[in-house]
């Protein structure tokens, strides 16, 4: 597995941000629970423990952000109450992909309503193929090896899978804000860690 360095997480951070993050969350709170989701400040200068724990060759993405962030890889670590990202960090805790990227595959589009993403799309395919560009050159700048990604919902899949199917190995799980249970999403992601595995 291609290690973080100190080095290699600050060029991340410089570059990557404020549109990125990685599944680390506080591990002293309940996981079923919304407490210490916003709670970021290990990303600030991160122990030798917590370099050793990122893994950029398993990436979960995301469609786009809703609104800008400020807060370094704040990106899928929202201080919102109402947010329901806390579920992919119950999903993934004491997993394979504890430590994985995250990040989405729109990098330059603001908006919340998915479905008002996907018609822009439809109607701006060079805006798509621009995007994924960048995509894969924030794959190449993190030392992604062998790369695995997950896709959060059925667009970013869709958008993954016509553009890079011939590149990748591209998984989907549901939606973390969609109306999924928290032991539905965790046990989806139990069952893309045994097939995996089981193709490994």
């Amino acid at each position: 597995m291609a290690r973080i360095t100190i080095d290699n997480y600050n060029k991340i951070k410089e570059k990557y941000a404020n549109i990125s993050s990685w599944a680390l969350w506080s591990e002293e709170i309940d996981t079923r629970s919304k407490q210490g989701m916003g709670d970021i400040s290990f990303f600030e200068d991160p122990s030798q423990r917590t370099l050793e724990l990122l893994n950029p060759n398993i990436v979960l993405v995301g469609l786009n952000i809703s609104e800008k962030i400020d807060r370094v890889f704040g990106n899928f670590h929202p201080d919102k109450t109402s947010a329901q990202d806390y579920k992919t960090r119950f999903a993934v805790h004491g997993s394979m992909f504890w430590g994985a990227y995250m990040t989405d595959v729109i990098k330059s589009y603001e908006e919340k309503i998915s479905g008002n993403l996907m018609k822009y799309l439809s109607k701006n395919k060079d805006f798509e193929k621009e995007n994924i560009k960048m995509f894969e050159q924030e794959l190449l700048d993190i030392g992604s090896q062998n790369t695995i990604i997950i896709a959060f919902g059925n667009d970013s899949y869709t958008i993954l899978k016509r553009n890079l199917n011939d590149k990748y190995k591209i998984y989907k799980v549901p939606h973390y804000s969609a109306f999924v249970k928290l032991d539905t999403l965790r046990q989806a992601f139990t069952d893309l860690e045994n097939t995996i595995n089981s193709n490994n």
